[in-house]
């Protein structure tokens, strides 16, 4: 064994490990860099895109400044209206209108934007105005049928109510109209009909037996008119009063209606 080889071996195994550590370091070194560079790449990058999306593509708006309240204008004119917005810094701007049921002509009803909110100095604030509620003439409907005096009346704009009386003509004809027709009145209005329920009905009474003058006194009482008296012979007691009638007892007809009678005679008193 020669000492001089081992002398050798001990000399570069000490080298060997000195060396090792050192690369290592380096190594850590190297990665350590790479790191922190592709990390400043990334907040350049960020930084960058948010600067160019702030300034150029999606920029702030420019400071406010002074801002005005809104004043409440609703139910003025125009004039007031105009008057208090300058006073408040602002403009008055669109106006438009629209017919209101209630809200005299020239009134403003609404406005936009709503009072107590900010603006800018000399913004504009639109309004609404009142053109008054939609005036209508009520149409003639005297003499028509309900149904069709109804139609008529509510095709106008009109709130038809309706009543009954008893008259002359026939059954569901319209005998008269509140207010009077051709009145010129405000929409929504309602349109009062008083529709007739026809002529009375009496109940046709029982004239047998009774004598020809007591009948006609009673006929004529109740408003029915004997159009025809028939003399038929007779004995006894049925001469000169009513044997027979037409129509029947409590049969109901309309006043005016027509009654026919036979009247009990002798042979010697008939009509030849």
């Amino acid at each position: 064994m020669k000492l001089g080889g081992s002398l050798a071996r001990r000399r570069r195994s000490r080298r060997d490990k000195s060396r090792g550590p050192s690369n290592e370091r380096r190594g850590r070194g190297r990665y350590s860099r790479l790191w922190f560079s592709v990390l400043m790449l990334a907040l350049l990058g960020w930084f960058g895109g948010y600067l160019i999306t702030t300034q150029f593509i999606f920029p702030l708006p420019p400071p406010l400044g002074d801002l005005f309240e809104v004043p409440d204008i609703r139910g003025g004119g125009l004039a007031t209206a105009r008057e208090r917005l300058t006073g408040a810094g602002l403009v008055l701007g669109e106006i438009d209108s629209l017919l209101h049921p209630s809200v005299p002509e020239a009134l403003i009803i609404g406005q936009s934007p709503l009072p107590g909110q900010v603006l800018r100095p000399e913004s504009q604030v639109r309004v609404t105005v009142s053109l008054g509620p939609q005036l209508r003439s009520v149409p003639d409907v005297l003499g028509l049928t309900e149904d069709r005096a109804q139609i008529v009346l509510e095709s106008s704009g009109f709130i038809v109510s309706m009543d009954t009386v008893e008259a002359d003509l026939p059954r569901g004809s319209v005998l008269e109209v509140f207010p009077p027709p051709d009145t010129i009145i405000p929409l929504p209005a309602e349109v009062l009909m008083i529709v007739s329920t026809g002529p009375a009905l009496v109940a046709m009474p029982l004239v047998l037996g009774l004598d020809r003058e007591e009948a006609l006194v009673l006929l004529d009482s109740l408003g029915l008119v004997v159009s025809e008296i028939e003399e038929v012979f007779r004995f006894g007691r049925d001469q000169g009063v009513v044997v027979e009638q037409e129509p029947a007892s409590e049969i109901e007809l309309e006043r005016g209606a027509e009654v026919r009678l036979k009247v009990g005679v002798s042979g010697g008193g008939m009509e030849q």
